[in-house]
C-alpha cells in the first residue's frame, strides 16, 4: 500500500498528522525520513493532537526520546529521534521501545534502517522537499510544498486505506 500527498504549508502538514492519528492504533511503528527541516516533527505534532496526548510535541533530538500520555484512554505517542545514533536496533536497546510498542503508537525520526526490526508491520513516511533553486520556483504551493508518500508495509497495512488521507480534511 503507497500513497502520495501533496502538502503546501506547515498548517497542512499538521492536519495530514492529525488525520494519519485516525489510522493509527496502538502498536503502530511509523518511520519518518526527510532532510532537516522537511516537516518530521510538524507531521508527529499533528499525530498528537489527533491522537489527543499529553505535552507539547517537539523535537526530541537532544533527549532521544519523549513518550505523550494519552489524556483519555487512547495509545501513548513515543516519538524517538534517532538522527544522532549510528547503530541500528542494538543501540535502541536503552529506549525499550519493544516494550512500549504493544501498547503505543512509536514514531521514529530518521528510523530507517535503524528500527525496522521491531516490527513486521510498519508505516514508511517520506518528505521530500523542493530544495536550492527547485524550491524557489516550485510551482502554486512555492517553497514549502513537500511530497509525502506513505508506504504499509506488513499484514496491518495490506487493507489500509491510505488514500483517504488525501482527501480535504
Amino acid at each position: 500500500m503507497r500513497t502520495a500527498i501533496t502538502v503546501t504549508t506547515p498548517e497542512r502538514m499538521q492536519e495530514l498528522g492529525r488525520r494519519l492519528a485516525a489510522v493509527l492504533r496502538p502498536g503502530d511503528l511509523v518511520l519518518l525520513t526527510g532532510e532537516l527541516g522537511a516537516g518530521k516533527t510538524t507531521l508527529t505534532r499533528g499525530l498528537g493532537e489527533g491522537l489527543g496526548v499529553r505535552g507539547a510535541v517537539t523535537s526530541p533530538t537532544f533527549v532521544i526520546a519523549r513518550v505523550h500520555p494519552s489524556l483519555h484512554g487512547g495509545p501513548d505517542l513515543v516519538h524517538v529521534d534517532a538522527y544522532r545514533l549510528g547503530g541500528g536496533l542494538d543501540e535502541m536497546e536503552d529506549l525499550d521501545l519493544d516494550v512500549s510498542l504493544p501498547e503505543s503508537v512509536v514514531v521514529v525520526e530518521w528510523g530507517d534502517g535503524k528500527v525496522e526490526e521491531l516490527s513486521d508491520d510498519r508505516l514508511h513516511v517520506v518528505i521530500e522537499r523542493a530544495i536550492g533553486a527547485d524550491a524557489a520556483g516550485a510551482e502554486d504551493g512555492g517553497p514549502d510544498e513537500r511530497t509525502v508518500t506513505l508506504t504499509g508495509v506488513g499484514e496491518r497495512w495490506r487493507d489500509a486505506d491510505l488514500a483517504a488521507l488525501t482527501a480535504p480534511a
